[in-house]
């Protein structure tokens, strides 16, 4: 296959409906963000709702999407190693009690609702929403 030339700037992936309640639905969007990363495509991962408890430290570590021996923080870190960034709402922590400070090293800041919608609004970007 050959390469194509994108006009896209960027992927926005809003996480809400995979969260570590639903371990079958994690690995999806990562392994998404890592193809787009990999095509040189900016990428940014939005965690919002209960997926915001994927950032602390052992929850992503100790959780599989099926039977496969990666584990969702070997895919978090697949994606950020192609160049993902990974954004925690403000909201979400705050409605989970969790401190921005106690997150994973591999989470690089805030980016909530604000932050998402501009993406969306935006046509250079596209968004995907899991």
């Amino acid at each position: 296959m050959a390469f194509v030339e994108h006009p896209v700037e960027g992927i926005a992936i809003l996480l809400w409906a995979a969260d570590p309640e639903t371990p079958h639905r994690l690995a999806t969007p990562f392994f998404q963000a890592s193809a787009a990363a990999a095509m040189d495509v900016r990428v940014e991962i939005y965690f919002t709702a209960a997926s915001v408890r994927l950032l602390v430290p052992g929850v992503a570590a100790g959780l599989r999407a099926s039977s496969h021996p990666k584990t969702i923080l070997d895919a978090m870190r697949e994606a950020v190693s192609h160049g993902a960034v990974l954004l925690a709402c403000s909201d979400a922590l705050a409605a989970h009690g969790l401190e921005a400070t106690a997150l994973i090293p591999e989470c690089h800041g805030r980016g909530g609702a604000v932050q998402f919608m501009a993406r969306a609004i935006d046509s250079r970007w596209r968004t995907l929403v899991f």
